[in-house]
């Protein structure tokens, strides 16, 4: 059997692995498969992270083994790791590993709620901790559950959420269309995204006069964070001081655009919930304006 495996999650059994057989040494590529181990409870068994890898604490401090499209198979294999988990994004990273002798599992990458709760499990059996990663996708549903119960009773607000943008502008702006993850969470939180257009792209590329034409009554901005919490919070009053000036778009006249602190927006992975919840407390002090 190759020690390449391309992880399946369908043909993959929710039993777990026996213990002797846990990776007691295993390394992640990419935030999502970071925070879903830590989540699960293996996060001391996580030895290397990617540089993206921010959350939780703990995994800042740990060694790096490259940026998420080119993480370095020389720097995984310096780490003695009995298991490389790796997103599919193309890169021969895989191969390189089998070369070395070093087992890997290959994820997806989650777009959508569905691809979330596919990866924790199909994680959890990989990490041995298959009924954990169980536990974890039920509570996660019944916390969105409980936000989309709560939204059937507000008016639905038209939302627009940015994930990306030239620093320090409200130019080539990257939005959120159909197809992702915060789509969905958008329409559970009690409101309706201005492009889910099913003829558009999931993330589609705007200009203000587009915005001006949606003129959307909340705005969401994960465009321009910066690396660091505290970077995070020193760029939150920039960027909604750039969309106060807006006063042709609803959400700025209103203070209805929320420059966000938490990557939960952009990283899909156990912290949807939260995410989802955000966007609830936002829609609802909109319906109540």
């Amino acid at each position: 059997m190759t020690k390449s495996l391309a992880l399946v999650v369908c043909l993959i059994g929710l039993s777990g692995v026996a213990d002797a057989q846990r990776p007691s040494r295993i390394v992640s590529t990419s935030p999502s498969i970071t925070e879903v181990l830590f989540a699960l409870g293996a996060g001391d068994r996580v030895v290397g992270v990617s540089t993206y890898c921010r959350y939780p604490e703990a995994a800042m401090a740990l060694p790096k083994v490259g940026s998420f499209l080119r993480p370095s198979a020389e720097l995984i294999a310096r780490l003695r790791p009995d298991l490389a988990i790796v997103s599919r994004v193309g890169n021969d990273l895989p191969r390189q590993l089998d070369v070395l002798g070093i087992r890997s599992i290959t994820v997806d990458d989650a777009r959508t709620l569905g691809d979330v709760y596919s990866m924790i499990r199909a994680l959890g059996t990989a990490a041995g901790v298959g009924a954990r990663a169980e536990q974890l996708v039920g509570e996660i549903q019944t916390r969105l559950d409980r936000v989309r119960a709560a939204a059937r009773t507000r008016p639905i607000r038209k939302v627009l959420v940015v994930v990306g943008r030239s620093p320090g502008s409200l130019t080539d702006l990257v939005v959120v269309g159909r197809g992702s993850f915060l789509n969905e969470l958008v329409t559970l939180a009690g409101g309706v995204n201005v492009l889910s257009d099913p003829t558009l792209p999931s993330y589609p590329r705007i200009a203000m006069e587009t915005v001006i034409r949606l003129d959307p009554d909340v705005i969401v901005d994960a465009g321009d964070m910066g690396d660091t919490v505290a970077e995070h919070r020193r760029r939150q009053p920039v960027t909604e001081g750039l969309w106060r000036q807006q006063l042709a778009v609803r959400a700025a006249r209103s203070g209805a655009v929320h420059a966000v602190t938490s990557d939960a927006f952009v990283v899909p992975g156990p912290r949807v919930a939260e995410a989802a919840e955000s966007l609830a407390g936002w829609l609802r002090a909109a319906a109540d304006r």
